[in-house]
């Protein structure tokens, strides 16, 4: 396995892969506190500093440039200045960002995080859930029918944000299928047919269990149990579920397989189904297997998960997580 993904890295060919999902910014306000307020019982924080970074589906593409990726992301953002951030960070990355569109009837997603210390005292969102437009849905599937021709795969990074309504995410999926592209999807909430005909669904253990209405996934058999559900609504071709500290399985419907999880230890599993599901796609595009890509996004996990926050790994940082284990 070693010696196929070297011989990806040193072929010139990068995966080209277009994430469409919600965009989102992370906005970070650290200091101390060392009294209360004397308007009211809330601790006073003095600001030392403040940080943006990407979030929702901009963490599923910073994974996919530091795999070594060519990327270009679609979405909606408002127009205003988290907008404008998100558009900056993504070009200054070298993601290709034309096919992002500005909506002057919502606000980009921001959300902003009080911390004191490492204490997290309150988080500020600024945001709307409601569906995009129709308007705004017919303008991003002009666009994306040329993007979809050159990608090799298609990621739906789904935050719930509103972006991908029932009738758009079957758009999206017919015309990725027309193209005979894949695609891989991240779900949120409750609604998986509107993912029918997608390649890859990649779910974790609780959100799985909740769209399958299951009380709760403990064992093999109510896994196979949910997914089972999942496959008749969607007629997705695998399942792909995280089990956190457990590893992750890789589900058909005739068949499964369980991989263990890498890590030694576990500090925080933030960002990490991002990590996951970046690098599936990544080996997927690059010609690897089903099993060999997920093989590799479980090192990546394993990776990541040793960091505090979201982070991101390299194809090097994989290889030598492998030569450990």
């Amino acid at each position: 396995m070693i010696n196929k993904i070297r011989a990806i890295q040193s072929s010139n060919k990068k995966p080209s892969i277009l994430v469409i999902g919600d965009l989102m910014i992370d906005h970070y306000i650290v200091g101390s506190a060392s009294r209360l307020s004397p308007e009211a019982p809330v601790p006073i924080v003095n600001v030392k500093n403040e940080s943006v970074t990407l979030g929702g589906a901009g963490n599923v593409v910073q994974n996919l440039v530091a795999l070594g990726a060519r990327v270009t992301v679609a979405g909606v953002i408002g127009n205003d200045a988290a907008g404008t951030q998100i558009i900056e960070i993504l070009t200054n990355e070298g993601v290709e960002t034309h096919a992002i569109i500005k909506d002057d009837s919502r606000p980009t997603t921001l959300k902003t995080r009080v911390l004191a210390g490492s204490h997290q005292l309150v988080r500020i969102d600024r945001e709307t859930v409601d569906e995009v437009s129709g308007t705004v849905a017919d303008k991003l599937m002009n666009i994306l029918a040329g993007y979809m021709s050159n990608a090799d795969m298609v990621v739906l990074s789904d935050y719930n944000k509103g972006l991908f309504s029932p009738a758009l995410t079957q758009r999206l999926i017919t015309e990725a299928n027309n193209q005979g592209k894949k695609v891989i999807i991240d779900p949120k909430g409750l609604n998986y047919e509107k993912y029918k005909g997608a390649y890859i669904i990649k779910p974790n253990r609780k959100e799985l269990a909740e769209a399958a209405k299951t009380e709760r996934i403990n064992s093999l058999d109510s896994l196979k149990q949910a997914a089972k559900v999942i496959f008749e609504q969607t007629g997705t071709e695998y399942l792909v579920v995280t089990l956190s500290e457990e590893g992750m399985v890789i589900l058909s419907e005739l068949t499964h397989k369980l991989l263990p999880v890498k890590a030694t230890e576990v500090f925080d599993v933030t960002g990490a189904g991002d990590t996951v599901l970046a690098t599936i796609a990544y080996f997927i595009a690059a010609g690897l297997t089903i099993e060999e890509a997920c093989e590799l996004a479980n090192h990546a996990a394993a990776i990541v998960i040793r960091h505090v926050g979201s982070a991101t790994t390299t194809i090097d940082e994989i290889i030598n997580d492998m030569e450990k284990n």
